[in-house]
């Protein structure tokens, strides 16, 4: 590969970087062409998978201002840049990897913070982005329904005894006028 090129696909791997919310690797030795098309198909239109070189990505990874790449980068290596939901990108390399063991995640970064195969696996136990921010709606409309309920209880409760004292004074001018 020519200077020239090298640069070129390091700029390359740089700008996938810096535009990405996430970036996991992986070890794709001993899967097919036709594994690896499934694989990106799978990962979703927000998601690149790309076959990258060691030097080159490490390289890439300095000029980013990304650090705790270059232990992961050893080996046949692929990166799945995420421009999406991380969450999303992390289930779909976590099921392919358990349906085609050659397929090895190694780690990643995401926000600028280096990530452990372990924490890759933590990320993809997590529910999508949506859902997580459905339960937060669903909670925080459950706290309000409860702060209005605890407002309304004294008033209520005051209606109730007015409307007790109303009918116990109904029923006792009653039982005089008789």
């Amino acid at each position: 590969m020519a200077k020239a090129e090298r640069q070129a696909a390091v700029e390359e791997i740089t700008e996938q970087f810096r535009g990405s919310n996430a970036a996991l690797l992986t070890e794709y030795r001993g899967l097919t062409v036709k594994q690896l098309k499934e694989l990106r198909r799978s990962l979703g239109a927000d998601t690149q998978y790309a076959v990258v070189k060691n030097t080159l990505t490490k390289r890439a990874a300095n000029e980013a201002g990304i650090a705790g790449l270059d232990e992961l980068l050893a080996g046949p290596s692929a990166i799945a840049f995420i421009k999406g939901d991380p969450v999303e990108a992390a289930k779909g390399l976590r099921d392919f990897a358990k349906a085609n063991p050659l397929l090895v995640i190694k780690g990643g970064v995401m926000d600028g913070k280096p990530l452990s195969a372990a924490e890759v696996t933590k990320l993809a136990d997590l529910e999508s982005r949506e859902v997580l921010l459905a339960k937060a709606a669903g909670a925080m409309k459950a706290t309000m329904a409860n702060a209005a309920a605890l407002f309304q209880a004294p008033l209520s409760q005051f209606a109730r005894t007015a409307d007790a004292l109303r009918a116990k004074v109904e029923q006792g001018g009653a039982a005089v006028s008789d």
